[in-house]
């Protein structure tokens, strides 16, 4: 069984934008969504991967993840996955002994801007980055699959 832990942050300001490592650009569509869990496929850089979560609290996840032909990706992203798709550009930011993921959405979800790192263990200490703002690992509202049924560009509230 996979366990993912993942925290997942707003950002404050723009500083980290001086520590990108590398960056790629990602597409990602959902199959099947559900409160509980989500089958996506998704693409970048030339590759594919079928994707399946779970999870309960929005920190601890079942994960599964297998590499597909990129042909068929494409094709399911097309004609099978739900509307909106997500198209997002991924930086990696190294910071404090973790690599964050930064995930800048466009599209339906242009603006926003969250990262992600990912632990061990649900106890371990991290180091918080200045540029890192409030926590929002348990808002569903920000699942990638959430965003894919309701676009941050059509929330009402402040995020």
């Amino acid at each position: 069984m996979a366990i993912e832990i993942e925290r997942k942050f707003l950002l404050a300001s723009d500083a980290w934008r001086a520590r990108v490592e590398r960056s790629m650009e990602m597409k990602q569509g959902y199959l099947s969504r559900d409160a509980q869990s989500s089958v996506r496929v998704r693409v970048c850089e030339g590759r594919a991967w079928l994707g399946i979560k779970s999870t309960r609290d929005g920190i601890h996840r079942l994960e599964y993840e297998y590499e597909i032909p990129l042909d068929e990706a494409e094709e399911m992203l097309r004609l099978v996955a739900h509307r909106p798709v997500i198209h997002k550009t991924r930086h990696i930011v190294p910071h404090g002994g973790h690599r964050w993921e930064i995930d800048e959405f466009h599209g339906d979800n242009a603006g926003l801007v969250v990262a992600e790192v990912e632990l061990g263990h649900q106890d371990e200490v991290f180091e918080r980055p200045e540029w890192l703002g409030r926590e929002v690992s348990t808002d569903a509202r920000y699942y990638n699959s959430n965003l894919a049924k309701v676009p941050w560009s059509t929330w009402k509230d402040e995020t």
